[in-house]
């Protein structure tokens, strides 16, 4: 099923691994150079500025053979054949956008810019093929959800395609978002709990498979899905995102001095979920994990502010940058000076203080240098005091 082949995915991991350590100081740059050339790879663009400009101009060329194939079906047709050309249009940019991947895979390009123009024309074409088909253009049903959940996952396993895993989650959530949403009040009941449910159980998958996992080249989709269920799992039940769900879905109207249903439980998961997760990124060391933790604990923030307001907004901005200064600089003088685990210096990726203090004796060992000693000479200097006008002026 996958397009590109596997012993070129596993040359690409072994180079981005090459960097990493010529990153690091393991290898150095010549020997990096050495092991790109021996192994054979795709047409990457690691700059992501570039491969947004790819991006941008595959998009450029996609949209301007489309717009050449529609001209030549609309020259001299009649109104039926409009009607006509209209609704096999998306088929036939589908068709096109097919064609365009499957060359650019063939001729190595991967996570170029130019192949993700085209991926992602794919996935937009069958939701608009859909739609045409079902005449379904004012409402988002939930089986366009559906076609596009299944269409981001076979398009992410036929090329291997990062981003088209992200838009199979978003579209798997709302594939279960409308599907209890068809059922009606019951199912806006449930929905909280289910999509936690739901996310919980995706992300324990995906654990798993990332534990497992023998073909590399997943691992980025897994880690991205693992990071996906994550946030899913704290927006289900976040009381600001229930609460504001409840009023439009369920046409609630909540007056002063009420509540939701079940508020305790959306009170404390608001407010425990963040910790919890910061516990157990520190635990593990998952910096994806800890990232998720501190944009948990401010969106906590922001729902009690948002219903609670104690203070006014720049005296609770003005609090709270003193309590963030202050708890980053007492973190900073507790883990300044550790060598491992939750350390405030730097990746050893990135040249930390100690490899480059290993790396100085290791290249001192080798040359046999040795320290500078300073020594008393009997010949002493300044003042003109030996053979010759000196600043003093005397022989």
């Amino acid at each position: 099923m996958i397009v590109h082949d596997k012993n070129l995915l596993n040359n690409l991991a072994l180079i981005e691994e090459a960097y990493s350590l010529e990153s690091a100081g393991f290898i150095s740059k010549e020997q990096k150079k050495i092991i790109k050339k021996e192994l054979p790879s795709f047409k990457v663009q690691n700059n992501i500025l570039v491969r947004l400009g790819f991006f941008l101009l595959g998009s450029f060329l996609y949209s301007s053979i489309c717009g050449t194939v529609s001209m030549i079906g609309l020259i001299g047709s009649t109104s039926f054949s409009e009607r006509f050309f209209f609704s096999i249009s998306c088929f036939i940019f589908l068709g096109i956008g097919i064609a365009g991947a499957e060359m650019l895979a063939k001729n190595k390009y991967y996570r170029h810019g130019l192949d993700d123009a085209f991926i992602l024309g794919i996935i937009l074409n069958a939701g608009g093929a859909y739609m045409i088909l079902t005449e379904s253009y004012n409402s988002i049903p939930l089986g366009l959800a559906v076609v596009v959940a299944v269409t981001s996952f076979l398009v992410y396993y036929r090329y291997l395609h990062l981003m088209s895993i992200l838009v199979f989650c978003l579209a798997s959530t709302a594939v279960l978002f409308f599907g209890l949403y068809e059922i009606g009040d019951i199912g806006k009941t449930i929905m909280p709990f289910a999509l936690m449910l739901f996310s919980g159980g995706f992300y324990f998958f995906t654990k798993k498979k990332i534990k497992n996992l023998t073909e590399i080249y997943h691992y980025n989709a897994f880690v991205l899905a693992n990071s996906f269920c994550l946030v899913l799992f704290y927006l289900s039940c976040n009381y600001l995102v229930v609460r504001e769900l409840s009023a439009e879905l369920l046409s609630v109207d909540i007056k002063p001095g009420q509540d939701i249903p079940f508020a305790y439980f959306f009170y404390a998961f608001t407010c425990i979920v963040p910790v919890l997760y910061l516990v157990q990124a520190i635990k593990t060391k998952d910096r994806i994990m800890l990232w998720i933790s501190f944009g948990a604990f401010a969106f906590t923030v922001f729902t009690i502010r948002f219903y609670y307001s104690v203070l006014p907004a720049e005296a609770a901005l003005t609090i709270g940058g003193l309590v963030m200064f202050g708890i980053a600089y007492v973190s900073i003088q507790k883990l300044k000076n550790k060598e491992s685990g939750l350390t405030f210096k730097p990746d050893r990726i990135h040249h930390s203080n100690t490899f480059l203090n290993a790396e100085t004796l290791i290249v001192a060992s080798t040359l046999g240098l040795k320290p500078e000693i300073k020594t008393n000479s009997p010949m002493e200097f300044g003042d003109g005091g030996f053979s010759g006008g000196g600043s003093g002026g005397s022989y």
